[in-house]
């Protein structure tokens, strides 16, 4: 009887959990569509929201409908996803190889997207090619390093995060080169993509990342209990039933689609898929059944307050929000290492 009151008190309290973040993430999403050059008070922004739905009498300016729906929705959907992707991404990377300091792009996502991105914007082929071509080469990145990485069926996990590391630095170099030889305008647009921006949002980011990163994400979740019993250790797990090979293929797999997905859509953002997990483990614990959805949700919340204050601390004009997490980032990372170093006796 004690343990069934205690998985429904767990279950109640998981519950609140989440249902308290998802509270938080529309109220985030409605602040932030207030938030611009045109200020514009939150009911006016429900009204015209609820009449996309039901007919209502529109006694708000017209171009307040074309600000709201054609403008600042769209990026802050795109904000969400991709903070919600780099958030359960960097959870599972971090459940995955035990590692508090694994990140989405441990893998060189970031750096084969960026030189994806950069190659585009050199040979001035548009930026209608600049994601595809970003998406591409982040999936291609994390399969090399996959493969390079693998040893007789199995992927250990130094090896892939030197393999990842190694991967990184020449892409990194790739980038470099393609600055040098690009135009002064290229290279403009290089540095500002590299930057990591949401400023080019649009509905068919929206609408093309939203797939991926879902489904990605499900599929994730999916593995939160092999995730929990990988935290005991390879043989535990295995003693336990867990195919920790094959879970880690998937798990990899997934991480990186979403990842590319997110990367694609608005260039490289960091810090959010170390932060987050971090974040969330401490207000939830360590069981990823409740962890993997928290950081999901904490990574849009995230991204989106951050965009909002990107927008705003230098309007009118709007820094890169990969600046913004950066700045919030490395402090935090710091911490983190000293607090390592202090657990191991460093």
């Amino acid at each position: 009887m004690k343990a069934k009151e205690f998985i429904a008190k767990r279950q109640f309290k998981w519950s609140l959990i989440l249902i308290a973040l998802i509270v938080g993430l529309l109220m985030s999403m409605i602040f932030a569509l207030t938030i611009g050059s045109t200020p514009i008070h939150p009911f006016v922004i429900a009204k015209i929201l609820l009449s996309k739905i039901v007919n209502l009498t529109k006694d708000w300016p017209g171009y307040f409908e074309s600000i709201v729906i054609g403008v600042r929705l769209p990026r802050i959907l795109l904000g969400a996803l991709v903070g919600a992707a780099l958030g359960i991404a960097g959870c599972s990377m971090q459940g995955m190889f035990r590692n508090p300091m694994a990140s989405p792009y441990v893998t060189g996502i970031a750096s084969g997207s960026a030189f994806g991105a950069s190659l585009v914007i050199a040979l001035g082929l548009g930026w209608g090619w600049v994601g595809p071509s970003a998406f591409i080469f982040s999936v291609s990145t994390a399969f090399l390093v996959y493969f390079i990485a693998k040893t007789r069926g199995k992927i250990p996990v130094g090896t892939l995060l030197l393999t990842g590391i190694a991967i990184s630095l020449f892409f990194s170099a790739l980038v470099s080169f393609t600055q040098y030889v690009a135009g002064e305008r290229q290279l403009r647009q290089i540095v500002f993509w590299l930057m990591g921006g949401l400023w080019a949002s649009n509905w068919n980011k929206v609408l093309s990342s939203f797939p991926l990163i879902l489904l990605g994400s499900i599929g994730i979740s999916f593995f939160s209990r092999d995730l929990n019993l990988l935290l005991t250790g390879e043989e535990s797990a295995l003693d336990l039933g867990v195919g920790v090979e094959n879970v880690r293929k998937m798990v990899l797999v997934l991480a990186s689609l979403i990842t590319a997905s997110a990367v694609a859509a608005c260039g490289i953002i960091g810090f959010v898929g170390l932060i987050i997990p971090h974040i969330m483990r401490i207000l939830v614990g360590p069981d990823h059944r409740i962890l993997l959805p928290s950081s999901f949700l904490g990574g849009a919340i995230f991204l989106i307050w951050t965009d909002t204050l990107a927008r705003r601390i230098i309007a009118p004009t709007e820094l890169p929000v990969g600046i913004i997490t950066a700045i919030l980032g490395v402090p935090f990372f710091l911490f983190l290492l000293r607090k390592r170093k202090r657990q191991i006796g460093f």
